[in-house]
């Protein structure tokens, strides 16, 4: 017997949901490119800068520190919430860099406040807001070479942006969440789509 998957009530329009942002679009193909992840990556920072804002006004009614808050982590062995922000920002700038064969932006400083982050993730923005598509042309299968520690792989460069930088971009933004709602900040995962969809 076949079961089922009819939901027993009827769902939702896509439009009620709040992280909707927009005209829905239905029935057109979707066409997917390097410059594609560039927006991806712009609404992953202002998703970081949602959870860090709903961070710190959580922690001012709980009359914890802006530094102390940066500092929580999810167990003990694991890098805190300001290590978290500054991989989402670092590999949302370097790695679209690298792809479209661009200088690689260096590094954002580690010992900064919560206002010196969000100043990082609007200066992120910025950067990703003046990239062009044409800067990605051709370049899927460029070799790009990056030192992982144990090793120096040299791989196409739709390979290193699609697989190793969107992983660990989500991988950080999703420990920055699970950071803040383990401490109690009111989160849902609606707030993952604070950038929209």
């Amino acid at each position: 017997m076949i079961p089922n998957f009819a939901p027993a009530t009827p769902l939702r329009s896509a439009a009620a949901h709040p992280y909707i942002r927009g005209k829905l679009h239905r029935g057109k193909a979707v066409t997917v490119s390097l410059f594609t992840f560039v927006d991806l990556y712009s609404k992953g920072l202002t998703t970081l800068d949602h959870l860090l804002t709903k961070g710190a006004a959580f922690a001012a009614e709980k009359g914890v520190s802006e530094t102390e808050m940066l500092g929580w982590r999810l167990i003990d062995d694991m890098n805190p919430l300001s290590f978290q922000a500054i991989v989402v920002i670092n590999f949302s700038k370097q790695w679209p860099a690298r792809a479209a064969g661009l200088p690689v932006p260096e590094n954002i400083a580690e010992d900064q406040d919560l206002a010196g982050y969000k100043a990082e993730i609007a200066r992120a923005k910025a950067f990703l807001a003046e990239l062009k598509p044409a800067q990605f042309t051709g370049r899927d299968e460029a070799p790009v070479t990056f030192d992982l520690g144990v090793m120096e792989p040299t791989l196409p460069a739709a390979q290193w942006l699609t697989g190793f930088s969107t992983t660990n971009f989500y991988f950080h933004l999703s420990i920055a969440y699970a950071i803040l709602r383990n401490r109690g900040v009111p989160l849902g995962k609606v707030d993952l789509f604070a950038g929209g969809l």
